[in-house]
């Protein structure tokens, strides 16, 4: 059983970003253990003590355990949402993303920056961003139904790439 960790950039339930790893959880293959991890809020300000608290330790080791993440995005004020970027310093030093397969998809209004920088942040942790699997999803509440379900067939067939290419990168 492989296991991919989803990393949401937003803490409201309603986002795109989350709409779209709830989405990919309904379609992964059935040999994919697909967690949403939803405590990026609740970890504390980075710091560099001796203690580490155990909000912490709990999301090192999730991504420790996982055989790749996906992250998926949305672009804050031209950058990373301040969350997902404390939830990474948290990593910087500890090294779990060191190597590890990592897909990358920004979903929001523009995107661009936000991409850009959170590219540079996975390299700086030394990720390992697969081939293929970094997507920009640019005006992305017009692909999405009222459901919240990707309904534009080119997104959705670039979503199933990403994941594709990721988990391709994750067996080899």
């Amino acid at each position: 059983m492989v296991k991919l960790l989803a990393i949401p950039g937003s803490l409201r339930a309603n986002s795109s970003s989350n709409l779209i790893l709830n989405g990919i959880a309904s379609w992964v293959p059935d040999d994919v253990s697909f967690e949403i991890y939803t405590g990026i809020g609740s970890l504390p300000h980075f710091n560099d003590a001796d203690e580490v608290p155990d909000s912490v330790i709990n999301f090192r080791n999730k991504v420790r355990k996982s055989d790749g993440v996906l992250i998926c995005t949305p672009e804050y004020a031209f950058g990373v949402p301040g969350s997902l970027k404390n939830a990474l310093d948290w990593t910087v030093g500890s090294g779990e993303f060191v190597n590890k397969p990592v897909g990358l998809v920004t979903a929001s209004s523009q995107g661009e920056k936000g991409h850009a920088a959170l590219l540079l942040i996975l390299t700086a942790i030394s990720a390992n961003v697969v081939d293929g699997g970094a997507l920009l999803i640019s005006s992305v509440r017009s692909k999405l139904d009222a459901s919240g379900n990707v309904n534009d067939p080119i997104t959705l067939a670039n979503l199933q790439k990403v994941m594709k290419v990721l988990l391709h990168n994750i067996h080899i």
